[in-house]
């Protein structure tokens, strides 16, 4: 009876935990959010910062800060999906004429069906209504991750002493030291990304306006979002990049491929080692292994927090399981 019934209270918790999924990855985004801006939030501290004036700081400027990109924004993206629907006559006439590649590429791949079938009839209502669906619940999990964010940055240090005395008294202090590591790691991580992704939108922006291509202002945010992605995120901006700048010309296309080619050695060679490599080391293979698993387990999110994760795991392994083992 004993066995039986740990096996009905591991079948509820396994239950309980899938059905708590989605709220359990936002929470878990949210932590690693606030660890990200703990930084922030401790230099000011330590310039005579009351702990809440600190959060509040941090998050006032955070908020000022997309606020202002996004009205910097909005309007030139809004002015080049206007273009973009003004210029789609001219494409699907360019997608009918067999000596354009667009057509011999709508011959060979059926493009135009494809299409037409996507918006015709009922399956313009159903995209239209789960589009909708999807915005509105992106937006919510958003206002829930921001809210949980302030709450898990002014409550911090609560949240880690608390942690730290789960653990037994002789084991305290090596646990400290190992748990605010980790949160160094974390921090660095977060912060040195979104530097990271910050410069591939403009370097990406200065490239789109030098060479004319379309929609840059467009194109620079996707790729500025993508570069989030540890590994994949900035090749797959650059292919996006790189189809588009196909309708200028084809030396155009090429040069832009070769502009991805070398900012990404230049981003894996100069701007990682430099801004995150310090806080987070851990070797190419375990990168690359990391943000495949994360990603297949819990898609964008698992690959944007897999590195900083393996390397947390790495330094246990290190530091707390190399040493047990090399004493038996």
């Amino acid at each position: 009876m004993t066995a039986a019934a740990g096996v009905a209270v591991t079948y509820g918790l396994v239950r309980i935990i899938v059905g708590l999924q989605d709220v359990l990855v936002l929470i878990g985004l949210a932590l690693f959010l606030a660890i990200g801006l703990e930084p922030a939030v401790a230099w000011l501290t330590r310039h005579r910062f009351p702990r809440w004036l600190a959060v509040t700081t941090v998050f006032v400027a955070g908020l000022l800060a997309v606020g202002g990109f996004l009205t910097a924004a909005i309007p030139v993206v809004v002015e080049q999906a206007s273009q973009f629907i003004a210029k789609a006559p001219a494409y699907l006439r360019e997608a009918q004429d067999h000596s354009t590649l667009l057509g011999r590429l709508n011959e060979r791949f059926h493009l135009q069906q494809q299409v037409e079938s996507l918006v015709s009839g009922s399956a313009l209502g159903s995209g239209l209504l789960g589009a909708g669906q999807a915005v509105f619940s992106a937006l919510a999990n958003v206002l829930i991750a921001v809210v949980l964010t302030v709450y898990f940055v002014a409550d911090l240090p609560r949240i880690r002493a608390g942690a730290y005395r789960l653990l037994p008294r002789s084991r305290r202090p090596r646990a400290i030291l190992l748990g605010d590591e980790i949160f160094t790691k974390v921090g660095g991580y977060v912060l040195g990304n979104l530097a990271i992704s910050v410069i591939a939108g403009v370097l990406t922006l200065l490239w789109l306006l030098i060479f004319d291509i379309p929609y840059p202002a467009l194109l620079a945010i996707t790729v500025a979002i993508l570069d989030l992605i540890p590994v994949v995120g900035s090749v797959v901006g650059g292919v996006l990049v790189s189809l588009v700048a196909l309708t200028v010309s084809l030396p155009v296309f090429l040069a832009t491929i070769g502009f991805f080619v070398v900012y990404r050695l230049l981003e894996d060679y100069l701007l990682v080692p430099r801004i995150i490599g310090g806080a987070v080391k851990i070797p190419a293979l375990v990168t690359v292994v990391a943000v495949i698993v994360g990603g297949a387990l819990l898609g964008v999110i698992g690959a944007l927090v897999a590195i900083p994760v393996a390397a947390a795991l790495l330094l246990l392994l290190r530091e707390v399981l190399h040493p047990r083992l090399d004493r038996t």
